[in-house]
């Protein structure tokens, strides 16, 4: 099965014009995010920009140590270093705030039609709603808010919100109740009561999570601030107490490279990256249509072990369809299966439409026109169809409707079909009996199938270290068959509330991280319950209220999407830390031999590199150190891919390639610039 990952229909292609405009908006916003307010969100990138200022004010005192041009060409790339940083960020906040745009435009200036205590309308501004409210929509009306329908029942086209054009039915009552504010009626009307309050229906959290200025950092995000924070601190302490110890050794260090060796030290890369690979993490999940309540519940799918996924709909199609076609004794294939094509012609059920793709798939069968044949629809009172075509008589349906039909009793079933009838029954399928002018013809097995590649999903899971768990109401028997069909790792048969809460507090009580997805009310204990809580939504304001992640579509199988996602964000976030640190060890090996060369000459032996000069060698290292920046921004964006194995291997992996990498291609890249600086003669 093809992931099912899918961009909202408004994002699959950009013009060009709007990616220039993207393009240019980043730039003026990398220098209005030059606001040390603004930068206190990113504490490593401030100490750049406060360090940029200080070099700048010595580029105007005179210095013998260190020449003016070289000085102004240091503060130069310093400042570049901070702002190829916002641009990252911004170059983000762009592609979120685009469409934030376009949801918005949307529902400005919005009117509603809400109920009065006397039972009259009114005509208000949607924007002063609140929840309880009851108001009236009507074809080619918008539905001003989020709401749950009382009374009607309408199609609604929910293309502004995910972006599918073909409309749905809403209806009060059962599980397909709930409304999403900016969606449109197209046929009669519904009364809707409103259940969020302004700044928070799905428009509002769709428009806050991709807004990345006004996300909140994760607490991943936090631990890591933290940690770049001490880094920073120590290497600060470090580079304080390299002037004391050349002055010891009768030397003196010009306070302008001891500030370009802080910043080449301090983690600038992943400190410069780190809001921009959220916000384009959050950006991924938005093009999912999922709607996530918190950073959390995206982080913790990536750290899922266990994975409890609803049979109906997301491991099965949720309905039965025709899987296999068994003979009675002394019948043909084609006989059998002409006579199923034409007893099923007039099923308009799933079921009956299954059995025709299925023979025309398998048979090269030709049916008559429907005006020539006699067609006998299927009715739930005599749950049969069949047709009446060239003096014979062709009828399909449950077997004791067929065998009343036929007028024999059960015992007058050829024995070989009677063990086929009673194997299907056993399994959890649905035997059809066809006959044709009162002969048994045969059987058709329906089953709810399961879906094509699903088994495929479940093995990569597998081997990232997730285990599967189906939960379905059906019997053990018929649990354990779909589950080795499906290859899931564990089946929960018989599930009830009670049950689905336990296994997840059993889990969880094991120290894993637990998902699950569910759309019914009686899910929403499990779904809250849940580390990831993965809530339909189009079904229940429960469920919804209980889960900390929605999904548009009301997908099930997005849940294994949403999965890979928050593997993608805390990969690439840990694959980039890596590399940003590894950096450091080329960068030492460029700027200390060059601040000592003078006062120790014996510490030339650590030029490795063979730099051509001290000044060089400090201005080349801050060169790569703004540049990487900036080259690392579409991975930033893109994310890491993350591939179908175990979490030691996908560690090996990425400590092979930002580990190694990050150590082997600042000395090549900081050898390339030297010898162009030296070649321009810029040094």
């Amino acid at each position: 099965m093809n992931a099912p990952i899918q961009a909202h229909k408004s994002a699959k292609v950009q013009p060009k014009t709007t990616f220039d405009a993207l393009w240019k908006q980043a730039l003026i916003q990398a220098f209005v995010k030059l606001d040390p307010r603004q930068l206190v969100r990113s504490p490593v990138i401030l100490v750049v920009e406060l360090t940029a200022v200080l070099t700048t004010i010595l580029c105007a005192i005179p210095s013998p140590a260190v020449s003016t041009g070289l000085a102004v060409q240091i503060a130069l790339w310093l400042w570049f270093t901070v702002l190829f940083a916002n641009f990252a960020e911004a170059l983000a906040e762009g592609r979120g705030k685009a469409r934030a745009d376009s949801l918005r435009a949307g529902s400005q200036g919005l009117n509603a039609r809400r109920q009065k205590s006397g039972g009259q309308f009114e005509t208000v501004p949607a924007s002063t709603l609140r929840k309880g409210d009851i108001v009236r929509v009507e074809a080619g009306e918008l539905i001003p808010g989020d709401g749950e329908v009382i009374q009607g029942i309408a199609a609604v086209n929910e293309a502004a919100i995910t972006g599918e054009s073909a409309p749905v039915i809403r209806e009060s009552g059962g599980d397909r109740s709930a409304v999403t504010g900016n969606t449109r009626i197209v046929s009669d009307w519904l009364l809707v009561k409103i259940t969020a309050n302004p700044g928070e229906s799905t428009l509002d959290r769709m428009i806050a999570l991709v807004e990345g200025a006004k996300r909140q950092k994760t607490p991943n995000e936090v631990a890591l601030d933290i940690l770049l924070i001490g880094l920073t601190l120590i290497f600060l302490l470090v580079v304080a107490s390299l002037q004391p110890f050349a002055r010891f050794a009768g030397g003196d260090l010009p306070l302008v490279y001891l500030l370009a060796l802080l910043v080449t030290l301090i983690p600038t890369t992943i400190g410069g990256l780190l809001s921009a690979i959220g916000i384009a993490g959050m950006d991924r999940l938005v093009r999912l249509n999922v709607i996530a309540k918190s950073g959390r519940a995206v982080e913790a799918a990536g750290d899922v072990h266990v994975l409890l996924l609803d049979k109906t709909g997301t491991i099965t199609f949720g309905n039965r369809r025709c899987s296999a076609m068994i003979k009675a004794p002394g019948v043909s294939s084609n006989e059998l299966a002409e006579a199923a094509l034409l007893a099923s012609l007039a099923d308009e059920t799933p079921e009956g439409k299954s059995i025709v793709e299925y023979l025309r798939n398998l048979h090269s069968l030709q049916a008559p026109e429907r005006e020539q044949i006699e067609v006998i629809p299927f009715t739930a009172e005599t749950r049969l169809s069949g047709a009446d075509w060239a003096g014979h008589s062709y009828r399909k349906g449950a077997v004791d409707a067929v065998l009343d039909w036929v007028g024999v009793s059960r015992s007058d079933v050829p024995a070989p079909l009677a063990r086929e009838i009673e194997k299907i029954a056993q399994s959890g399928g649905t035997p059809l009996l066809v006959s044709a002018d009162n002969k048994l013809l045969g059987a058709i097995h329906l089953k709810d199938v399961v879906k094509p590649g699903i088994r495929d999903r479940f093995a990569e899971l597998r081997q990232m270290g997730i285990r599967t768990v189906m939960v379905t109401g059906d019997n053990p028997l018929t649990a354990a068959a779909i589950a080795a069909e499906a290859g899931v790792d564990d089946v929960i048969a018989e599930a009830t509330p009670e049950k689905k809460l336990a296994r997840i507090r059993q889990e969880q009580g094991e120290g894993k991280m637990v998902a699950m997805c569910g759309d019914g009310a009686n899910d929403a204990p499990a779904l809250a319950q849940a580390d990831v809580g993965l809530a339909m939504n189009d079904g229940t304001q429960a469920a919804r209220e209980a889960a900390n992640l929605v999904d548009l579509d009301s997908d099930p199988t997005k849940l294994l999407d949403v999965v890979q996602v928050g593997k993608e964000l805390l990969v690439t976030r840990g694959a980039l830390t890596t590399f940003s640190v590894a950096n450091d060890v080329a960068k030492y090996f460029a700027i200390l031999p060059a601040l000592f060369a003078g006062i120790h000459p014996q510490l030339g032996v650590l030029n490795i590199m063979h730099l051509a000069s001290p000044q060089s060698a400090i201005l080349s290292a801050i060169v790569f150190n703004a540049l990487v920046i900036i080259a690392l921004v579409p991975l930033a964006l893109r994310g890491v891919r993350v591939q179908a194995t175990d979490a030691a291997h996908l560690l090996r992996r990425n400590l092979l390639i930002y580990g190694l990498g990050g150590i082997v291609a600042p000395f090549v890249c900081i050898k390339v610039i030297d010898v162009l600086l030296t070649a321009v003669g810029l040094v």
